[in-house]
């Protein structure tokens, strides 16, 4: 009887400025609204956070693999470089 959605409906609140600009895009890809694009950028999002998720917990496997001198060399470095980076 009814057709099933292919997702929902939410609201979201975005400055005038953001709306402009996704539905001056929107236009340009030829859509008349810009839902598939705030998709897009949510999907987009959500890859790339697991991926830092996944690197953060990468990195602390290694660092605790570091023998005590080894990580008061890392540590040394990264001073040094944080250092000369101001």
């Amino acid at each position: 009887m009814f057709g099933i959605l292919s997702g929902m409906r939410t609201t979201i609140e975005m400055s005038d400025a953001v709306r402009a600009r996704l539905l001056e895009l929107a236009a340009r890809r030829g859509e008349r609204g810009f839902s598939a694009l705030v998709e897009e950028a949510v999907e987009r999002y959500l890859v790339d956070e697991e991926r830092r998720r996944s690197q953060a917990e990468r990195a602390k496997s290694v660092i605790a693999s570091l023998s005590e001198g080894e990580a008061e060399e890392l540590e040394a470095s990264v001073r040094s470089l944080r250092e000369r980076w101001r």
